[in-house]
C-alpha cells in the first residue's frame, strides 16, 4: 500500500493513533505511526521487525487519523514481505488452527453438517446459502473452555428455520481465508476463496449469510478485489434477522438477566459498519436491558487477538481491560457477535476470579425465541 507524501508528513507531526492503539497501552514503544516511520527506514526494513506482527489490524487507530491512512490495510502488504524475508507470525496453538485451513486445501473432508442434521432444516441446494465458517474446527479444539463453539451455528440454523427458510449448509464449504489473508499469505487466501465460490455456485443460492464477522468482511470487501463482482448478495446474519423477524412475526421470551452488555467485533463494527442491528436484536429479549460499556461502537475496544497469531501478555491485557469494562457495566451476561471474541473473551478468565459468561447473539437469541405451536 502507498501512502502519499503528504500523508506521511502530517502522519510524523500526529499521534492521535497511538493514543487510540490498544497494543500501545500493553507494549511500551509501539506506536502506528512510529511503524509509519520505519517503512521509510532502510536499515531496517519494517517487514523484519516483530513489530509488523503485533498490530491487531483492528482499525481503531484509522478512525481517528486525521489524513485518512488505512492503517490495517498498510500492515497487511508489509506482511507479504514479512513472509518473504523470513520472518513470519507466532502462530497460537501450536499453529494446529493454520494447518487445518491448509489441510482444506489439499483436500481434507470434514462431515461439516454433521451438528446441522441434529440442530435444525437444511438442504444441498436452494437460494440461501448460510456460510458456517471455521466453527466446526472450533467446537473441538475449544472444548477445554468448557463451551460449544457451535452454539452459534445451531442458533443461527434456529432462527432462519423459525422464518420458514431452509439454507445450504455444504461439507464442501472451507475456511473463508482470512486469516491467510491477514497474515500475508495471498495464495493460500485465494486458493481457500476459489473452493468457496465453486461450492456456492453449486449450491444456487443468490444470498449467502454469515454470523462470523471475519467471513462477511473477507467475502464482502476481499473476495471481489481478487475476483471480481460476486454472482450473489453477501449479507450479514444480523442485518438479515432484523429485517426479517419483524415480517414474520417472531415473539421472544424476556431475558432472565437484570442486564446484558454488548461487546462490537472489529470486523462487523468499524470494518463492516454494522452496529445496530445486533444491538436491535439483543433487545428484543433484552426489553431495555442492554447496558452500554463506555467504549463502544466506533470507539470500541478489540479483543486482543486476531488471526490465530501472537497471543501473548499483551493480548491478554487487552482482553482484561475489555472485561472489567464489562463488569463495571453491572452486566450478568456479555454478548457477542463474533465466534473468535467469544473463545478469547472466555479463555482471558481461565486462572482469573473472572465468571462472566460470555454469549453468542444466535444462541442468545434462540435461546428466547417462542417456539410456534
Amino acid at each position: 500500500m502507498q501512502l502519499t507524501q503528504e500523508q506521511i508528513n502530517y502522519c510524523m507531526e500526529c499521534g492521535v493513533c497511538t493514543g487510540s492503539c490498544p497494543v500501545s497501552y500493553e507494549w511500551e514503544g509501539f506506536s502506528p505511526r512510529q511503524m509509519i516511520r520505519r517503512s521509510l527506514d532502510k536499515e531496517i526494513p519494517l517487514s523484519q521487525t516483530r513489530e509488523v506482527w503485533a498490530c491487531l489490524t483492528c482499525a481503531r487507530c484509522s478512525e481517528r487519523c486525521p489524513v485518512g491512512i488505512d492503517f490495517p490495510e498498510f500492515i497487511r502488504s508489509y506482511r507479504r514481505e514479512a513472509r518473504d524475508r523470513n520472518n513470519p507470525p507466532r502462530e497460537s496453538h501450536h499453529g494446529i488452527l493454520q494447518t487445518l485451513t491448509r489441510l482444506q486445501t489439499a483436500g481434507l473432508r470434514q462431515n461439516r453438517t454433521a451438528w446441522a442434521q441434529e440442530a435444525g432444516s437444511f438442504r444441498d441446494q436452494g437460494d440461501f446459502f448460510y456460510f458456517v465458517g471455521c466453527q466446526p474446527y472450533f467446537e473441538i479444539l475449544f472444548r477445554y473452555l468448557n463451551l460449544n463453539a457451535l452454539d452459534s451455528a445451531r442458533g443461527a440454523l434456529k432462527l432462519l428455520n423459525s422464518l420458514g427458510i431452509e439454507p445450504v449448509i455444504s461439507d464442501a464449504e472451507c475456511c473463508c481465508g482470512h486469516d491467510a489473508l491477514w497474515t500475508g499469505d495471498e495464495d493460500l487466501f485465494r486458493q481457500l476463496a476459489e473452493k468457496n465460490l465453486e461450492a456456492i455456485s453449486a449450491s444456487g443460492a443468490h444470498t449467502v449469510l454469515f454470523s462470523c464477522p471475519e467471513g462477511y468482511l473477507t467475502f464482502r470487501e476481499h473476495y471481489p478485489r481478487y475476483f471480481g463482482e460476486l454472482p450473489f448478495q453477501v449479507r450479514h446474519l444480523s442485518e438479515f434477522l432484523e429485517n426479517e423477524i419483524p415480517v414474520a412475526g417472531l415473539e421472544f421470551h424476556p431475558a432472565e438477566e437484570q442486564s446484558l452488555t454488548y461487546h462490537d467485533p472489529c470486523r462487523l463494527g468499524r470494518q463492516g459498519g454494522i452496529f445496530e442491528p445486533p444491538r436491535r436484536l439483543i433487545d428484543l429479549p433484552a426489553q431495555g436491558k442492554l447496558r452500554e460499556m463506555d467504549r463502544n461502537r466506533t470507539n470500541a475496544m478489540c479483543c486482543g487477538t486476531t488471526a490465530w497469531i501472537e497471543c501473548s501478555s499483551c493480548s491478554k491485557g487487552v482482553q482484561l481491560e475489555r472485561l472489567n469494562e464489562a463488569i463495571e457495566t453491572g452486566a450478568d451476561r456479555l454478548i457477542t457477535a463474533c465466534p473468535k471474541c467469544r473463545l478469547h473473551l472466555t479463555c482471558a478468565q481461565e486462572n482469573t476470579d473472572m465468571t462472566l459468561p460470555v454469549e453468542d447473539i444466535y444462541s442468545y437469541l434462540a435461546r428466547h425465541v417462542q417456539e410456534r405451536g
